[in-house]
């Protein structure tokens, strides 16, 4: 019998999934959920024949550097692998994987939900009752903003952001977006979408501003703080990507300072530390922030795991893995 091959997983996953590793492979499993320390994946990496990491893990060049010679797989649980430097693995000879195209809808559902909540204080109402405030109906209590007819900027319009577009239409919103290069014709007429190749110009006209890029070294903080002082003080900010893609600090500044209406965030950019000025924004109803729960589905969860078990299973066949990331694609 082939000896099944050693997976080490750095996190808990669905019961499924861990339960179809453990019959395919040799998999180390991670029971208490704790993200494991740097020292505990340089140990992971010298025993382990594939490491299964999430976005929690910081597989940076010297946990890869210790890697032992049987190290041929990372498969990634999660579509992002800025937390992975790509580029040290391939030098060494080691591959990378995803899960690309999984979250697609979770995370346009999120991000649509945001803008909701920001745009009609769903998340402020909804404190109203359990705190006790709710003295009844006024014509002028908690008053929000109408989003049909409002102009949504989408920055980055891949899978999600097309996705996003999709239902920001059916919401009545007028579709923007910038990316490195226009979508297809066809995908613009479907979405109705105005095709920005100058970010500062579209940021400057838009009502709401969706970030759905990912984040690399091109992307971080390309919400900069000259960039966002360039949004309209009535605009929202919505983020469902990485932290890292806006100056939270200048963020945070601008909201103090009523320069912009408001802003829902399930990422940030020293995640999961959130600052104290943000946390107090938050209190005060006048920025919203979640838990990054943008893919967290159980549906998508049990399929981002069906994916790393078909890249593990093809790579060890001797197969190219369906989803395998190569360092100049980051």
């Amino acid at each position: 019998m082939k000896q099944k091959p050693l997976v080490v997983v750095t996190r808990r996953l669905p019961d499924t999934i861990e339960t179809r590793m453990r019959e395919l492979f040799n998999a180390a499993l991670n029971i208490d959920d704790r993200p494991m320390t740097k020292e505990e994946l340089i140990e992971a990496v010298k025993t382990a024949q594939v490491l299964v990491p999430t976005v929690t893990d910081e597989i940076d060049a010297d946990v890869i550097a210790a890697a032992g010679e049987h190290l041929k797989l990372i498969a990634n649980f999660g579509n992002g692998v800025d937390h992975i430097d790509v580029a040290a693995a391939q030098a060494k000879g080691i591959a990378v994987t995803n899960t690309s195209g999984v979250l697609t809808e979770d995370t346009a559902d999120m991000t649509m939900a945001l803008i909701l909540a920001v745009s009609r204080r769903i998340a402020e109402g909804a404190r109203v009752i359990p705190d006790g405030n709710f003295h009844g109906w006024s014509p002028t209590w908690m008053l929000g903003h109408r989003i049909t007819g409002k102009r949504l900027g989408i920055v980055g319009m891949g899978r999600i952001g097309q996705a996003l577009a999709r239902r920001a239409k059916a919401f009545g919103l007028q579709v923007h977006y910038h990316n490195r290069r226009p979508v297809s014709a066809a995908v613009e007429q479907e979405l109705e979408a105005t095709y920005w190749d100058s970010l500062d110009q579209m940021l400057a006209r838009m009502d709401i501003v969706s970030v759905n890029c990912p984040h690399t070294p091109a992307t971080y903080h390309l919400l900069s703080a000259r960039r966002l002082k360039l949004l309209k003080r009535e605009a929202i900010l919505v983020n469902t990507a990485r932290g890292e893609i806006i100056d939270e600090t200048a963020l945070v500044k601008m909201i103090e300072a009523g320069e912009i209406m408001g802003a829902g965030l399930d990422v940030f950019e020293h995640e999961p530390a959130i600052s104290p000025r943000m946390l107090k924004l938050a209190k005060q109803n006048r920025i919203l922030v979640m838990p990054h729960m943008g893919s967290a589905t159980i549906e998508g969860r049990i399929e981002m795991g069906e994916k790393v078990i078909i890249n593990i299973r093809t790579f060890m066949d001797g197969h190219r893995p369906p989803d395998r990331v190569i360092a100049s694609m980051v």
